[in-house]
């Protein structure tokens, strides 16, 4: 820096220096430091002349491009212009044969063997020319002649009629103009579309049918267009939509380049294909553009010219920045310095060794309301101390300038010019120069009114939140993980558990499966247990709750835990015990409920089956009575022998022994029994259930076949119940078909069991299929709803009892109506699904399991 430049200020301005003279000497200051605008012209003006230098080269290089590009467009125009009147030409000579061969058709000079021969020798001279055909006024083939290459759909056979679409189209527009239309072929299609000429026929002043020529777009691109036009040029024919119908396009650029300065440009010229119209045109893109002016060598050493001159002026505009940045660094450091000493919250004061002030910060200014001038100078005692604190601050002020410091600070009130008194902490330190000797003290204040506040704050809510906690019906406690220390207790908590400390709490966790501390370590090389927490035991204590019986308290209690840091660090686990014993004597009350009705159902079920199961008794209770009174009768007689009597004392036990197998199974269908989930073999239940609804089943004249699929895994279940279902289910549909009136051959009811996986779980799907009136809608909306009934005598309770036993087996049950081709009702099907038995469920033995259902059905 030169010596005539003044030095920045210092952090804190001398106390002999007022506030509007250093104010003045930093506007000075600055000044000096500034650029002048002499400077500035002299930087901009050589940058500014080495812009338009630049500009204009590109200018005049991208002018010229431009002219030269212009000239290659017209050159494609050209060129293409030429390559179509060739093409026009070729299309109306074709146009012109085939106008004759139609006008000699229509003179009758032409017949079906001639137009061939006529057709063959066109499409054989001229490879452009696909196919001819001669359809007649009700649009069909009379004749038709096409190339070897025209696929086989596209042939035309004769005899056949026009099929509907674009050729039908075109051949009323011919016939609408009487003149020759040119097809508007569509691209994108495959196999490729074939340009369509329809030269209309007429005899005797009517319209007798068109000649159909067909032409190959693609050999019309490669025999129509000249060959210096196709060496020269990608050409293509597009259609009205541009979309490719014949030839091969340069691939497009990507769409970033379209923005690039230096890309070539894309020559290309399209225009309609004459005589066909706007339907087809034909487009002509160059191949390559020409380097132009970028390729010569003067262009390349004016540039590097202009270049080499702007490379010079930049380094010298870069070398005068440089010393500017210098300037405005110091400046940006002083003015920094001086920004953080006005914008720091903390209140500064400077005082002198004998206790006077010799500085203020605008912070502590704006903290007392009183300005810079005015604090200044002053002696003790400052006017910013409360009259009925003079004597401790003044005691406080000795203490300081004699060196007495408080290591934490300590706290003060102060007065505010407004009158008002704040609460302050001050901390002290000593005042050292720049050659290490002090010349005073520094005392740093902060405003701690608000921190007091939200302190008495706090302390008034948690006071509120030990009153809850205290109030709550819950016991809740708090421990450290791996420690018999309760930190909190609310009273609930207090009053089960009597004895004091983490006991209860350790009781609790101990009783409910959740880890009080994590995995102990043993060794010295383990990790520590707290580290990364939570662990997967953690983790999974943490999900769902627990209940547990507390014999102690004879109370059956909801016990939920939660980890979290205590105030001191420590990770801690709380605990909240609810009482849920009212609610375990409704859940055993509802359970109890649910199982009379299920008793009760199984009850209504074989009221409403009493006279079938009374028809069902009476077969063998007859046969026994003949067979008894046959026996008496041939005794009396002496017309009996040892054998014969054996063989009717045989067949009555035969009969009694089926009356009580029948009696049996009653039994065992409606007594009351605990619910008994065991390993049940699925064939076993279907049996059992099968053999109780055919009681019904034979009543009503309905035929029941039913499917069980082989190797099928055993359920978790209580076989009664599912034989409930089944028998509900089967009765409902053999009720159903009754009251459908079905003849004869239609009343059956189907029961299929096969294995079915839902939502992947593996599990056995049952299925009850009937052949009756099926459900209304209204009445499927309530299917399940309890005490609803379509029969006049039902209670409303079946189905819905059926779904609640498939649901306890946290299985899924559905309806579903069956319909024929006309959108009748032909039946209805139910549908539930029990999962299987999970590995380690009930007895893992399936003998041991079916013994068990024997046992059970006895």
């Amino acid at each position: 820096m030169p010596a005539s430049e003044p030095a920045p200020p210092p952090f804190a301005a001398p106390s002999t220096r007022s506030g509007s003279a250093t104010a003045a000497w930093w506007r000075s200051w600055w000044r000096s430091q500034s650029p002048t605008w002499q400077d500035r012209f002299a930087l901009l003006v050589p940058l500014a002349a080495v812009l338009l230098f630049m500009a204009a080269i590109v200018s005049a290089f991208w002018y010229l491009r431009l002219e030269e590009t212009d000239r290659e467009q017209e050159a494609v125009k050209r060129d293409l212009e030429y390559g179509q009147q060739r093409l026009r030409l070729r299309l109306l000579e074709r146009q012109e044969q085939l106008m004759r061969i139609a006008r000699d058709i229509s003179n009758q000079e032409l017949d079906r063997v001639g137009f061939v021969s006529r057709a063959e020798a066109l499409i054989s001279q001229y490879p452009e020319l696909q196919a001819v055909s001669w359809i007649d006024e009700s649009e069909r083939i009379v004749a038709s002649h096409a190339a070897p290459t025209v696929p086989s759909n596209q042939l035309r056979v004769s005899g056949e009629a026009l099929k509907p679409g674009e050729t039908e189209s075109f051949f009323s527009l011919a016939r609408d103009l009487s003149q020759p239309v040119y097809s508007q072929p569509a691209g994108g299609l495959d196999p490729a579309p074939l340009l369509q000429l329809h030269v209309p026929l007429t005899g005797d002043g009517r319209f007798a049918g068109v000649v159909l020529a067909e032409y190959s777009i693609d050999s019309l691109l490669r025999y129509g267009m000249p060959t210096e036009v196709l060496s020269r040029y990608a050409v293509t024919f597009v259609d009205g939509s541009h979309g490719l119908l014949a030839g091969t396009p340069l691939p497009a650029r990507g769409p970033a380049s379209r923005w690039l300065p230096w890309r070539p440009r894309t020559i290309a010229y399209e225009t309609p294909v004459s005589p066909v119209g706007n339907g087809m045109l034909v487009r002509a893109q160059a191949y390559r553009t020409s380097p132009g002016i970028v390729g010569s060598g003067l262009f390349w050493l004016v540039g590097t010219l202009s270049a080499l001159t702007a490379w010079t002026l930049i380094a010298t505009w870069g070398h005068t920045r440089r010393r500017l940045r210098a300037q405005a660094a110091l400046v940006e450091e002083t003015n920094f310095r001086r920004a953080m000493e006005n914008s720091i919250l903390t209140g500064m004061r400077a005082l002198d060794m004998s206790g006077r002030i010799t500085y203020v910060n605008a912070a502590f200014s704006q903290m007392t309301g009183w300005s810079a001038q005015e604090l200044v100078g002053q002696t003790a005692p400052f006017s910013f101390w409360p009259e009925s604190d003079y004597e401790t601050l003044d005691q406080r002020l000795r203490d300081e300038l004699g060196g007495k410091t408080t290591q934490g600070g300590f706290q003060v009130r102060m007065k505010r010019k407004n009158g008002s008194v704040f609460d302050a902490r001050m901390y002290l330190s000593p005042l050292i120069d720049a050659r290490g000797h002090q010349t005073g003290w520094m005392t740093s204040v902060t405003d701690i009114t608000e921190p007091n506040r939200i302190r008495a704050q706090l302390s008034a809510s948690y006071e509120r939140f030990t009153v809850v906690l205290e109030a709550l019906d819950a016991s809740v406690s708090v421990a450290p993980l791996g420690s018999t220390e309760l930190l909190f207790a609310n009273k609930m908590y207090r009053q089960w558990f009597t004895e004091g400390g983490a006991n209860g709490h350790l009781r609790l966790v101990a009783q409910a499966g959740v880890p009080d501390s994590s995995p102990g370590a043993d060794g010295d090389d383990e990790v520590d247990g707290f580290m990364g927490l939570p662990t997967d035991t953690l983790t999974s204590a943490q999900t769902g709750n627990a209940e547990i019986f507390v014999e102690e308290l004879g109370k059956w209690l909801e016990v939920r835990s939660r980890y979290f840091n205590w105030v001191d660090g420590r990770l801690a686990q709380m605990v909240i015990a609810t009482d849920i014993t009212p609610r375990r004597h409704a859940e055993e009350q509802a359970a109890q409920q649910a199982e009379r009705a299920q008793s009760v159902s199984r009850l209504i079920t074989m009221g409403e089956m009493a006279s079938s199961v009374a028809h069902e008794l009476n077969q063998p209770l007859s046969a026994i009575s003949n067979y008894c009174g046959g026996m008496a009768s041939r005794i009396k007689s002496g017309n009996i022998t040892e054998e014969a009597l054996l063989a009717a004392l045989d067949k009555t036990a035969h009969q009694a022994q089926r009356a009580g197998q029948i009696i049996q199974r009653i039994r065992s269908f409606v007594k009351k029994s605990e619910p008994n989930r065991t390993l049940s073999d699925v064939a076993g239940i279907v049996d059992e259930a099968v053999e109780l609804a055919q009681i019904e089943l034979r009543r009503r004249n309905v035929r029941l076949s039913h499917y069980v699929a082989a190797r099928l895994p055993a359920i978790m279940a209580d076989p009664i119940l599912i034989e409930q279902v089944l028998v509900n289910l089967l009765k409902n549909g053999a009720e159903s078909i009754d009251q459908a009136e079905r003849p004869l051959a239609r009343r059956n009811v189907e029961l299929r069991v096969v294995p079915r996986v839902q939502e992947d779980v593996a599990g056995i799907e049952f299925s009850v299929q009937d052949s009756g009136q099926g459900l209304a809608p209204e009445v499927l909306e309530r299917l399940y709803e309890a005490f609803f009934s379509t029969k006049s005598e039902g209670m409303g309770i079946g189905l819905n009892l059926c779904r609640s036993i498939v649901e306890s087996h946290h299985g899924r049950m559905q309806a579903q109506n069956l319909y024929n081709a006309a959108d009748e009702i032909t039946g209805c099907r139910f549908t539930f699904w029990i999962p299987l038995a999970k590995p380690g469920d009930g007895t893992a033995n399936p003998a041991a399991a079916a013994a068990s259902n024997k046992r059970t059905n006895a």
